[in-house]
C-alpha cells in the first residue's frame, strides 16, 4: 500500500500518505469474495486482488481539503464529476480532455470561491475527470516496484480499474474481464457508501445508509454498468453476513440490529 504514497509538490521533504488505504483493502477483500463465488480461477483472482488493492492509485497525492472543496463545490452546483457524465452534458468536449474543459469553464468561479487554481488544484480535478490519464502516469511510476514484488502486470488489470469512469473502454473486452470490472465497481461503491471518512470528505455525508447503497447499485444495474448476476452475488454474500465485519470497519462502529435485518432480507431473493 506504500505505492499510494506521493511526494508533496509544495514540500519536497514531505510525503502525502495514500488517502484511505483501508478503503482499498476492504474493497479488495469484498471483490475476492465475489470473484470466488462466481468461480474465477485462483491464479486470475490473485492478480485481480492486486488490481483491486490499487484501484484508487490514480488518486495518489489526494489533498483531502482541496479535493473535497473542489468536488463539494461542483456537486452543489450540479456539475458532472465523472468523465462519462461530463461527456453526456458536454458532448463537444474532446475525449480525454474533460479536465481541461472543466478548468476552462469554472476556473474563475472556483477562484472567486477561494480555490487557488494552480497546477496542484488542476491535479485534484484530474483525479476524477482525467482519471485514466493520471492512473496511467502512476502505473508507469510503480510498475518496476511491482515487478520486484514478483507481480507481472497485465493490461486487463488496468481495464478493470478504469471501468467505473470509462465503461465504454470495455465494450469489446472478454466476458470474464467485464465481470471482474463489474465486481470492482459494485464492491467499491458498496464500501464507499458505508465508509464514514470518505463520506465526510467526498460527499459531505453525515450518515451511512444501506438502502441508499443498494439503491445506487440498482441504479448502476439499470444503466447497464452492473449485471444482475454480479449484483445478486453481492446481495447473497450480504445476506450471509460475509461483509458484516468489512462494513463495520468502514463505519467505525457495529451494524445495528435493523441494519443486520436489512442485509439478511436478501437471503434467497433474486439470486
Amino acid at each position: 500500500m506504500k505505492l499510494y504514497d506521493y511526494p508533496h509538490p509544495r514540500h519536497p521533504e514531505r510525503t502525502i500518505r495514500g488517502y484511505d488505504r483501508p478503503h482499498a483493502v476492504r474493497t479488495a477483500r469484498m471483490c475476492v469474495a465475489v470473484a470466488n463465488r462466481l468461480g474465477h480461477p485462483q491464479n486470475r483472482i490473485q492478480l485481480y486482488h492486486v488490481a483491486c488493492l490499487l484501484h484508487d492509485l490514480g488518486r495518489a497525492g489526494l489533498d483531502r481539503q482541496l479535493f473535497g472543496t473542489i468536488w463539494s463545490w461542483a456537486r452543489h452546483r450540479g456539475i458532472p464529476t465523472r468523465p462519462r457524465e461530463w461527456r453526456a452534458i458536454h458532448p463537444k468536449t474532446p475525449y480525454g480532455r474533460e479536465t481541461e474543459a472543466f478548468v476552462s469553464l469554472y476556473r474563475r468561479d472556483l477562484e472567486s470561491s477561494g480555490v487557488p487554481m494552480d497546477a496542484w488544484a488542476v491535479e485534484q480535478i484530474e483525479m476524477r475527470l482525467g482519471y485514466a490519464r493520471r492512473l496511467a502516469r502512476r502505473l508507469r511510476t510503480v510498475k518496476s516496484r511491482l515487478k520486484t514484488l514478483g507481480i507481472e502486470w497485465k493490461p486487463w488489470m488496468q481495464q478493470v480499474m478504469l471501468y467505473y469512469y470509462y465503461p465504454e473502454r470495455l465494450a469489446k473486452a472478454k466476458t470474464w474481464v467485464k465481470q471482474l470490472a463489474e465486481i470492482l465497481v459494485a464492491c467499491e461503491q458498496f464500501e464507499a457508501y458505508s465508509n464514514r471518512r470518505r463520506g465526510q470528505d467526498y460527499y459531505a455525508r453525515k450518515k451511512e445508509s444501506l438502502p441508499e447503497a443498494f439503491a445506487y447499485l440498482e441504479k448502476l444495474e439499470q444503466e447497464g454498468i452492473l449485471s444482475s448476476k454480479v449484483l445478486n452475488v453481492v446481495r447473497a454474500l450480504s445476506a450471509e453476513g460475509v461483509f458484516d465485519t468489512i462494513l463495520e470497519e468502514a463505519r467505525g462502529e457495529p451494524l445495528t440490529r435493523s441494519e443486520r435485518r436489512y442485509l439478511r432480507k436478501f437471503m434467497g431473493k433474486r439470486v
